[in-house]
């Protein structure tokens, strides 16, 4: 029988296809442009039922419906060659497959289940912490990681969970101690970086975070677009923090924006970083409508709430009356009918508040944000992420034009 890195039995029936796999793993957690090369993998091997499941895993990371559409097919195939799976396998697919069904919370927990019987599968525990986090489990993350780190303590990308789980709980000295130690067993590891960074920016250390971030930022040119285009996002950040906005729209301008304009991950960071920029003082001018833009075909999908706040904001700054009016319309309608009443409770008014601070109606956007606060990060986002919304409770300074 053939194993992964990790140890873990596999069903794979040749070392390529082992091989396949692993690579896939690191891939995905180390958040490199390298993830795809599965797909020719599957298709050469239609009988491979991990393999199947994976490419799935690849569209669904999308976070659109399209995704979604593109994944069923790859879905379809692993259940029909699920009679060859291992039950870790089987279970991963049922993961997946909850997943597609826009069900994340079932999808969790059969990630939960997975990583209580095999602690030492990483890219589960990956899998797992991308839902905790877009449901706000904080808590639930971080009794994850630290039975990650238990299982296999000799594997960096394993502190760099845990350091990222002590961060968003608030444990920042510990989050610290365990990122340094990841970025020590791998310099390269971004997400371990990344918790890093997290700290200094929850202590408000703009000078720490800057002197942590530049000297890593050869090491991000491997990642995948979110990876890093987030890493200089959180550096910009850092310029904020000490009132540089001009540094920052410059790392907008070179770095955040124009990688990957179709992602939303990528979207994201440049919408609210543009927003933050201008709460500063600088006017963004023409780059909402270059935004605007590309959010637009994302207006129906109701993937993710977190994006919507997001999609929201950006066709409100930019003054697509018409684009936001059905993202608000389309959010209400499926607040009502939604298994869940985070829809209900906290996007639909939530997206209210946040398409009226675009729009310099402060009052209202306060009035719609601040019985949310304590709740809102249940939409998803990280910490820092999640700031960006508090934020709104105040008007920003008057707006200069930006070159």
């Amino acid at each position: 029988m053939r194993h992964d890195r990790f140890g873990l039995a596999l069903s794979a029936d040749t070392e390529a296809t082992a091989a396949a796999v692993s690579d896939f793993a690191f891939e995905v957690l180390s958040h490199g442009q390298r993830a795809a090369a599965i797909l020719p993998l599957a298709e050469a091997e239609p009988g491979a039922p991990l393999p199947q499941a994976l490419s799935a895993a690849l569209y669904l990371f999308l976070q659109t419906a399209e995704g979604v559409q593109r994944a069923r097919p790859w879905l379809v195939r692993a259940q029909a060659a699920a009679h060859r799976a291992l039950p870790r396998e089987r279970l991963l697919l049922a993961a997946l497959e909850a997943w597609a069904d826009g069900r994340p919370a079932l999808a969790l927990q059969r990630h939960l289940e997975l990583a209580r019987q095999w602690p030492r599968d990483l890219l589960n525990a990956k899998l797992a912490q991308v839902h905790q986090l877009n449901l706000g489990e904080r808590a639930g993350m971080l009794a994850l990681s630290s039975a990650t780190l238990r299982a296999a303590p000799e594997v960096g990308q394993a502190w760099g969970l845990h350091a990222f789980a002590l961060e968003q709980n608030g444990a920042l000295a510990d989050a610290l101690l365990i990122g340094e130690r990841a970025v020590a067993l791998d310099r390269h590891d971004p997400w371990a970086q990344h918790a890093v960074a997290h700290v200094h920016e929850a202590r408000g250390d703009a000078a720490a975070g800057i002197a942590w971030l530049e000297p890593l930022a050869p090491t991000w040119e491997r990642c995948s677009s979110f990876m890093l285009t987030h890493q200089w996002w959180h550096l910009a950040l850092f310029h904020l923090a000490r009132g540089d906005a001009a540094a920052a729209l410059a790392l907008w301008d070179a770095r955040v924006w124009g990688v990957r304009k179709t992602y939303v991950q990528d979207q994201v960071n440049a919408v609210s970083l543009l927003a933050r920029i201008e709460a500063l003082g600088l006017d963004g001018g023409a780059r909402w409508q270059d935004l605007a833009a590309h959010v637009r075909p994302r207006i129906h999908d109701r993937q993710n709430a977190f994006l919507d706040l997001h999609f929201a904001y950006a066709l409100a700054r930019a003054g697509d009356e018409a684009a936001l009016a059905e993202l608000l319309s389309g959010l209400a309608q499926h607040a009502a009918r939604a298994d869940t009443p985070a829809w209900r409770e906290l996007a639909w008014p939530a997206a209210r508040g946040v398409a009226a601070y675009a729009q310099q109606r402060w009052q209202e956007a306060r009035r719609e944000l601040q019985p949310l606060m304590a709740r809102l990060h249940l939409l998803g986002g990280s910490t820092a992420q999640q700031r960006w919304f508090g934020q709104m409770l105040n008007a920003p300074r008057p707006r200069a034009e930006a070159a």
